[in-house]
C-alpha cells in the first residue's frame, strides 16, 4: 500500500496529497518529532496547538476509515525511516512543505512531492508575477490578486472606486468605552490533558501560560471562530485595526492566522465569507477591504517572497545589527508600559496583533540593533501562528530592514510619538515619549534618533528618509541623545530598563 505523509501544518482533508484519496487506497503517516518539540524555548500554547491539532486530525482520519501510522520519533527523518521499515510502502507522497528545509528533506528522502495548494497564489505563480519587475511592491501584487481572483471588483475597477482604505483604517484607540466581542473558548478534554502532560515531559524549556481552549484544534472549532469573526467582529475591524489598547488585547482582529497556517482553514473560504458578508450589506467597505487585503495581499505576498528569496534571505543583516534580544522579551521586567503589556499578552496567549509586533516589538529591536536571527527565532517559537515562512520576511524585511530595502521602501522606525498616538500606554508609563534624553526619556524616542545617526551611511540614499535625516542632523542635543542611547541599549540587554 502507498503512503501519504501529512506534515503538522497540512491538516486538511481536501488539499494536498490527501485530496481525492479514499480509505484503503493509502496509509497515512504523521510524525511528532521529539527533537523539534524539545528544541529550546517554545511557547506552551504554540506546542499544544500543533500537537493537539495533529492528534485530532489523525483521529478524524481513523474514524473515516484510514489506516494512520502516528509516530513519536527523535526526528521526522527517523519517523519516516521507521515507517518504511515496518510497512515498506510502494510509494510515499506528500504535499510540498511550507519550509525550505522541509522541502529539501523530502527531496533527499525521495518522497514524491506535489504542489502546495494551501494558498491562492502558488510560489511558482508569484515567481512569474515577480519576474522582470525592477521593484516588488505589495500594493501592486494586491491589486493584481484582486483582479485575478475577482474580489471586490466592479468589472476592471475596484468596488467603490478605491483600491484600499488605509487612510480610514488608522484611527487611534476609541474613547467611547465600547465592548469588544469575547472570543470563543472551548472546554479542555482528555486529548488536551495528555498534550499538556507530554509538553511538561518533552519540552522542559517551554514558557508561557498553559493552553486554556482559546485556540481551536479542529476544523469544526476553526469554522466556528470564522463565523463569529464575520458576524460579530469584522464589521468593527477597519477603523481601529492599527490601535493598541491596554484594556483590550484583541480588539477587532480576526485571530484566524493560526488556522490558515496549519490547514484548518483555507484562505479561499475565509475571503469568500468576508466577500459574501460585504455583498449582503453586513460589513462596511473599509473593514471588508482591509481584512481581505491582509489575506490575499500581505499574507500571500510574504509567502511568495519567502520562496523567491530563500535560502540566502535568512542570513541577511544589512545594518550589521548584533545586539541580543531585550531581556524583557524573554521574561525580564521592564518599566516600558507598551513593551510590558505586549510581552505579557504573548506570555498569556502566544499572540499579539500586527501593530504590537511591528511598531512595539519590531521597532524596539530595529532601533536598538537586535541581531535578526535572534528575533526571527524568538517570534517563530513564541507566537501561536509562528512559521519560518511567516517570520523571515516579516522580521528580516519588514521589521528590521535587514534586507536593505528589498521588501520595504524604508525602515519601520519611530519614536514614542507614534506609540503615544496609537495606544493608551504612555499616560501611565514612567517614560515620556516627548523626551529624548534624561532618566525619564522614552527609550523609543532616544533610540529612534540614535538609529538614524548610527545608520546614516546606509540610509542616506533612501529618498523616503530625507526629512527625518535632515531633522536628526539639526538636533542640538544629538551627542547627548547618542550617549543616552548607549545606556538604553545596555539596559535593554541586562534587564534594568
Amino acid at each position: 500500500m502507498d503512503t501519504v505523509w501529512i506534515l503538522g501544518d497540512q491538516l486538511r482533508r481536501d488539499t494536498g496529497a490527501l485530496a481525492g484519496v479514499r480509505p484503503g487506497e493509502a496509509r497515512v503517516l504523521m510524525v511528532e518529532s521529539d527533537g523539534k518539540v524539545g528544541s529550546g524555548r517554545w511557547h506552551r500554547q504554540r506546542l499544544h496547538f500543533i500537537l493537539a491539532s495533529m492528534r485530532r486530525f489523525a483521529e478524524e482520519l481513523r474514524v473515516e476509515g484510514f489506516a494512520v501510522d502516528y509516530r513519536h520519533a527523535p526526528s521526522l527523518r527517523a519517523g519516516f525511516a521507521a515507517h518504511n521499515a515496518e510497512f515498506e510502502p510502494g510509494r510515499v507522497t506528500a504535499m510540498s512543505p511550507m519550509s525550505f528545509d522541509g522541502r529539501a528533506m523530502l527531496e533527499e528522502l525521495n518522497v514524491d512531492v506535489i504542489a502546495n495548494d494551501q494558498f491562492l497564489c502558488s510560489a511558482e505563480t508569484f515567481g512569474t508575477w515577480a519576474g522582470g519587475r525592477a521593484n516588488l511592491k505589495m500594493e501592486d501584487f494586491y491589486r493584481w490578486q484582486r483582479q485575478r481572483l475577482n474580489i471586490l471588483m466592479d468589472g476592471n475597477k475596484p468596488v467603490g472606486g478605491t483600491w484600499n482604505y488605509d487612510a480610514e483604517n488608522r484611527e487611534p484607540p476609541p474613547k467611547d468605552g465600547r465592548s469588544w466581542p469575547s472570543p470563543i473558548v472551548d472546554p479542555l478534554d482528555a486529548i488536551d490533558a495528555r498534550v499538556i502532560a507530554d509538553i511538561a515531559r518533552r519540552a522542559p524549556d517551554a514558557f508561557g501560560s498553559a493552553f486554556d481552549g482559546l485556540w481551536a484544534t479542529t476544523r469544526t472549532g476553526a469554522l466556528a471562530r470564522l463565523r463569529q469573526f464575520i458576524d460579530e467582529v469584522l464589521p468593527h475591524f477597519g477603523p481601529h485595526e492599527d490601535a493598541v489598547l491596554s484594556s483590550e488585547w484583541k480588539l477587532a482582529h480576526s485571530m484566524l492566522s493560526p488556522y490558515l497556517n496549519i490547514g484548518l482553514l483555507h484562505p479561499r473560504e475565509v475571503v469568500e465569507a468576508a466577500h459574501d458578508a460585504f455583498n449582503e450589506g453586513r460589513i462596511p467597505i473599509a473593514s471588508a477591504e482591509g481584512f481581505i487585503r491582509q489575506i490575499i495581499g500581505w499574507r500571500e505576498y510574504v509567502w511568495g517572497l519567502y520562496w523567491l528569496w530563500m535560502p540566502e534571505y535568512r542570513e541577511l543583516n544589512a545594518l550589521n545589527a548584533d545586539q541580543p534580544l531585550p531581556v524583557s522579551f524573554t521574561g525580564g521586567e521592564t518599566q516600558m508600559a507598551c513593551v510590558s503589556h505586549t510581552v505579557k499578552a504573548i506570555d498569556d496567549r502566544a499572540w499579539a496583533h500586527h501593530i504590537e509586533r511591528l511598531m512595539i516589538l519590531g521597532n524596539l529591536a530595529l532601533t536598538s540593533g537586535v541581531r535578526p536571527g535572534a528575533l526571527v527565532e524568538w517570534m517563530w517559537k513564541s507566537f501561536i501562528d509562528g512559521a519560518e515562512w511567516v517570520m523571515l520576511p516579516n522580521v528580516i524585511g519588514m521589521a528590521l530592514y535587514a534586507d536593505g530595502g528589498r521588501m520595504s521602501t524604508k525602515p519601520y522606525a519611530s519614536g514614542g510619538a507614534y506609540i503615544n498616538k496609537m495606544s493608551d500606554h504612555c499616560g501611565d508609563c514612567r517614560y515620556d515619549p516627548k523626551k529624548r534624553i534624561g532618566e525619564h526619556a522614552c527609550p523609543f524616542t532616544t533610540l529612534y534618533w540614535d538609529f538614524l545617526a548610527r545608520n546614516e551611511p546606509a540610509l542616506r540614499s533612501n529618498h523616503r528618509l530625507g526629512n527625518q535625516l535632515g531633522s536628526m542632523r539639526k538636533l542640538k542635543d544629538l551627542d547627548a541623545v547618542r550617549e543616552r542611547a548607549v545606556e538604553v541599549r545596555t539596559r535593554l540587554a541586562d534587564g534594568s530598563l
